[in-house]
């Protein structure tokens, strides 16, 4: 385990260095000097697949490349006590911005606003807030609290969206259609999110719970966002990624195979181009 003292730190830089991200406007971050982008699914605590990602990525060798993660905690990964071990994936993270902290980025998932918000999730016979925060305290005792404290911090901290030059909109799931009519393109550039953002029907809340992607749907998401393409998680997919209309892909990087999408970020793509840069590990 990391100097819990250290790692402290390291994760407040990390939140401060998301807060101030170049390109960010409120709750989305417009990339404007990226080259790529290398994006992953949902990762659940797979600190193998995280280091594989990473291994693929090679940002020292490609200084305009951004990787993107998504929905790091909730895993299956247990200590020996039951516990989750996911909140290594997120230290991981940590220490990856503030090594390149213009170009790593975190969307959060349903499991992290759920995680900071306390609002209950559960899988199965385990309360995933409280077996998180188990494991928490497993791997750092007397310091979890403030190291838990930190943790939270992070995640309110992290942008819904990112945007690319050439229209590719990256968030981990989209409004439903009923959610849809409160949604407004501005609401992306509050500084802060309201508690009617967070519960049911909420900006915030229907950008990570939703699961409606007909194509009319996804259009009219992608319209209010001034975007063409969507590349999300949420949703399992037993190949590793899911295409469920012409506008979307949807990567999952929990298992194996497990998905990413290396895209160029200037020059526009049509859906057979970017569908062509998901590959599988």
């Amino acid at each position: 385990m990391p100097d819990p003292d250290k790692l402290l730190a390291t994760i407040h830089k990390a939140a401060e260095y998301t807060r101030n991200t170049p390109g960010r406007r409120g709750r989305i971050v417009h990339f404007s000097d990226a080259i790529d982008v290398f994006v992953t699914g949902d990762l659940h605590g797979n600190l193998g697949n995280f280091q594989r990602f990473l291994q693929l990525a090679d940002l020292a060798r490609h200084p305009r490349r951004h990787f993107v993660m998504q929905e790091l905690i909730h895993g299956p990964f247990r200590y020996p006590d039951g516990s989750d071990k996911s909140h290594q994936a997120v230290d991981l993270w940590s220490a990856l911005k503030c090594q390149f902290p213009t170009r790593v980025h975190f969307l959060p998932g349903n499991h992290e606003v759920s995680q900071w918000t306390n609002r209950a999730i559960a899988k199965g016979e385990f309360d995933l807030n409280a077996n998180f925060l188990d494991g928490v305290r497993h791997a750092y005792g007397r310091h979890a609290d403030l190291i838990y404290a930190a943790y939270l911090e992070l995640f309110q901290a992290l942008p819904v969206a990112l945007r690319t030059p050439n229209r590719v909109l990256l968030s981990h799931s989209l409004p439903t259609a009923n959610a849809m009519d409160a949604f407004a393109p501005h609401a992306f550039d509050a500084s802060e999110h309201s508690d009617a953002d967070l519960a049911p029907g909420g900006f915030v809340y229907s950008l990570v719970w939703g699961r409606d992607c007909s194509e009319a749907n996804v259009e009219e998401y992608l319209r209010r966002a001034d975007s063409d393409w969507l590349i999300s998680g949420h949703i399992p997919c037993d190949a590793g990624f899911a295409v469920p209309n012409d506008r979307q892909i949807i990567l999952d990087s929990l298992g194996s195979p497990a998905s990413y999408c290396l895209f160029p970020a200037t020059t526009l793509l049509t859906s057979a181009e970017l569908l062509n840069c998901v590959k599988t590990i």
